[in-house]
């Protein structure tokens, strides 16, 4: 913040503010604006959302059940349910202890007046009844009053929803949290701390809320079907297992109930799927762990997956291609320009409302001259101009501003002086603004009405040049070959933007003007298919262009440092800020780069789609075990037959043909880009193969039934099939096989021919010798097996692929590293 000038205009001084004994008095009595909000849930909400679930009550529940009976070994699956609540709660932990590090590193400063005297303090140390003064992108730090004003316009987006800024005069309120986007006031603080307007009511708006997330979505439905029908079929189960043990009488008294209650224990936990809920939160957590050591910091996790969806990326020139810095280039003044330029510009460069384009005025143009304005319309991004008359010096009326937004089309033909000096400069790169002069001064009406005067003329082009970013090129390489569009939005001349994209790579011939572009959003939604780069955008444009491109089915990412950004940022699917931007605009964004370096883009993205594909993959994985699980409740209930496994045993394939190797799966390179259907594909195989398997082990247990087969040996053969068959499903959903991949599997298999072989761990986990009289049976139901989900992979491969085509071409990888 920028203190005032003595050749600037200043408020008048209408109240000196309070004193150092009234700041003694009011912090003595707690009236202060300390607060320390939290920028994510509480400690219990996020321990509550993670440890007291639904199905974590279902398997503690069981895994206390099974503890009491003495079956410990039985209760292995309590430790992927266990680990899965440690995970969530302490990557939880992590990313709520980044961003209230980042809040607090990123707070803004508050200007005050007191003793009738300005300072800048933190905003904490503001207290009832302090005298605010506010600047064009100032965030209010309390609520307060406003008593004094100049043309001062504030954006309340964030608080009240409503996307344009607000006038306000004396006597309106101006609340916690809004931005200043134009002019200057001073307001008297009304409400402090927890009792702000932004801190009761809209404080979830900037710190908290969930990302849209199809992955976690398709987990919560899985999870919510089976909560439907997980008590149905328990009951099923347990009636089965009571009537096998020779009725819910005789197993009572001859003990028969405990087999019966772990039998069915097995089969419930079998039917959740822990494990991909594991295996989401391991993957979506290293996926932020990764970007966190890459300087990108992952406001909720899922927000990981959004990074794989995106199909757009839509740039802010400022601070994104370009460096954010720019610096005066040359003056240029025009034939018969009045004398004074040099003595306004200065002014304009020492306003203390001055942007960052302006101030650079302030060391080629120093205050000789000391101006004091009669009339001033502050700048704005809306209008793009600010206005002035002087008291004494220079005559009339001067604006500065944008060409196009002062002297409309004639700046942009070429035919007329300033157009061509305008288009010249502008396709070169440089930013322009243009100096003009009106004999006649600013009335009050003109001041109040921020009208233009009638006979403007051009006195001198000013302009302006920006760093283009060394990694800005190859960043924008990378996305044109994964096949993300890019659309370049700017507030600056359409040439000059242009001419900024081509230096960068972008094939585009000049930029679309904003101020053309379609008020219906169909007509919008057509010009940004068919053009790459705009200027003159306002921040309301930004947000209308963001909504057309998704109203075309794209999932837009937006990234931006501005204030002017934060509405866009807010709407995009995937909002993206620099570390250097302003603290609302962070505030809303899923992803803050914190060292505001552009190229760390790519390494975004890629993570991101690393995370989502992969879990696609193994998905398929955890349910398929869902669905043979449920199948095989639902047929040994309705059949009354003895559940083919203790819970042990299921632990076997549990972890070495699903979680272990899924684990592995997770983390491999993979760049295709998500499509939506994530379930519905995943579902596809899962379904049909789990009704295979439940069939299989059903058929299995009948014929070694009617062959006499013991029921340990029973068990044995039925854990070997489902453990050859795991390997068999954990094979096809890896291809193709690589070297990496071959090793987990083959690593799979030896540690499965331990099992059932080491002495140790076959008397662990109660296998035998399933006998001779079973070992064909098992060899044929096996082979049979196997050659069904071969069938149905190869019609759920053209499937998948006839899916993706529907949805559009991928970028990157095949199909099949998905399918």
């Amino acid at each position: 913040m920028d203190a005032a000038s003595d050749a600037s205009i200043a408020l008048p001084v209408a109240d000196a503010g309070l004193s150092a004994a009234d700041v003694a008095e009011r912090v003595a009595a707690g009236s202060t604006n300390a607060y320390t909000p939290d920028t994510s849930r509480s400690v219990w909400t996020i321990v509550r959302a993670n440890v007291f679930t639904l199905f974590n009550g279902i398997v503690f529940a069981c895994f206390f059940v099974l503890f009491v009976l003495g079956r410990w070994q039985d209760a292995l699956f309590g430790l992927a349910a266990f680990a899965n609540s440690i995970i969530g709660c302490v990557q939880e932990f992590r990313a709520k202890a980044a961003l209230d590090r980042l809040a607090l590193l990123n707070a803004p400063q508050a200007r005050v007046r007191r003793d009738g005297v300005e300072a800048e303090i933190a905003p904490a140390d503001v207290v009832i009844d302090d005298i605010l003064i506010l600047r064009a992108g100032d965030q209010v730090p309390a609520d307060a009053t406003v008593i004094e004003t100049r043309a001062l316009q504030i954006d309340e987006s964030m608080l009240t929803g409503e996307s344009d800024a607000v006038d306000k005069r004396p006597g309106d309120e101006a609340l916690s949290g809004s931005i200043v986007v134009s002019g200057e006031g001073a307001c008297r603080v009304t409400r402090v701390g927890a009792d702000s307007y932004a801190n009761r009511f809209a404080g979830e708006a900037k710190r908290f809320s969930l990302v849209a997330s199809e992955v976690r979505g398709s987990v919560n439905r899985v999870l919510k079907w089976m909560s439907w029908i997980i008590g149905p079929v328990g009951l099923l189960v347990l009636n089965a297992q009571m009537m096998v043990a020779g009725g819910w009488v005789q197993a009572w008294q001859n003990g028969g109930w405990v087999q019966a209650v772990v039998n069915t224990i097995a089969a419930l936990t079998a039917m959740i799927p822990l494990g991909l809920v594991l295996i989401t939160s391991i993957t979506f957590a290293v996926g932020a762990a990764k970007l966190a050591g890459q300087q990108v910091l992952v406001n909720e996790l899922p927000a990981v997956e959004g990074l794989a969806r995106v199909d757009i990326i839509c740039l802010d020139k400022t601070g994104t291609l370009t460096a954010g810095e720019i610096a005066f280039d040359a003056l240029q003044a025009m034939p018969d320009a009045a004398a004074g330029v040099a003595d306004v510009l200065a002014w304009y460069g020492a306003a203390p409302d001055a942007n960052a384009t302006a101030r650079c005025l302030r060391d080629p143009f120093p205050v000789g001259v000391a101006l004091e304005a009669a009339e001033y319309i502050p700048f704005s991004s809306a209008r793009k101009w600010s206005a002035a008359s002087f008291a004494t010096g220079p005559v009339g009326t001067w604006v500065l501003g944008a060409p196009e937004m002062v002297f409309g089309d004639a700046a942009a033909d070429p035919t007329t002086d300033l157009g061509r000096i305008v288009t010249e400069l502008a396709s070169s790169g440089r930013r322009t603004l243009v100096l003009a002069q009106a004999a006649t001064p600013l009335g009050s009406g003109d001041a109040e009405a921020e009208r233009l005067p009638a006979t403007l003329v051009p006195a001198a082009v000013v302009t302006f040049r920006e760093q283009v970013r060394d990694d800005a090129a190859q960043t924008l390489a990378y996305f044109a070959r994964q096949g993300v569009a890019i659309r370049v939005i700017s507030g600056d001349n359409p040439r000059t933007v242009a001419a900024i994209a081509r230096e960068v790579g972008l094939d585009v011939a000049e930029g679309f003007d904003a101020r053309r572009l379609p008020e219906d959003e169909a007509g919008l939604a057509d010009a940004l298919e068919h053009n790459l780069v705009f200027g003159r955008v306002t921040p309301e444009q930004k947000k209308r262009m963001v909504l057309a491109l998704q109203s075309r089915g794209h999932t837009v990412a937006m990234t931006g440092d501005g204030v002017n950004d934060a509405l866009a940022i807010k709407t995009a699917d995937l909002g993206i800020a620099m570390n250097s931007g302003a603290a609302a605009t962070k505030a809303v964004a899923r992803i803050v780069l914190l060292d505001s370096r552009f190229s760390h883009l790519p390494d975004v993205v890629a993570e991101g789609r690393q995370v989502i594909a992969n879990i696609e993959r193994v998905s398929m994985l955890f349910l398929t075990k869902t669905a043979y699980a449920t199948g095989l409740a639902v047929l040994f209930g309705v059949l009354v037959l003895e559940f083919p496994f203790l819970p042990r045993q299921l632990s076997i394939t549990d972890g070495l043909t699903i979680g272990i190797p899924a684990f592995f799966l997770a983390l491999l390179p993979n760049t295709q880009r998500y499509v939506p259907g994530f379930l519905r594909r995943s579902l596809a195989f899962a379904i049909p193969a789990g009704v295979i398997i439940a069939v299989a082990l059903t058929l299995y247990t009948l014929g070694a039934m009617a062959l006499g087969v013991s029921e340990p040996e029973l068990r044995t053969g039925s854990t070997i099939i489902l453990a050859i068959v795991g390997i068999w499903v954990l094979t096809v959903l890896s291809r193709p096989i690589t070297r990496f991949k071959a090793l987990v599997i083959g690593a799979m298999f030896i540690a499965l021919v331990a099992v059932f072989t080491v002495p140790l761990l076959t008397e662990f986990f109660q296998l035998v010798d399933p006998g001779e009289d079973a070992a064909w049976l098992v060899t044929v139901v096996t082979v049979l097996t196997i050659g069904a989900i071969e069938i149905v992979r190869f019609f759920h491969r053209r499937y998948v692929a006839r899916a993706l085509a529907d949805a559009g071409s991928l970028g990157g990888g095949g199909a099949g590293e998905v399918a």
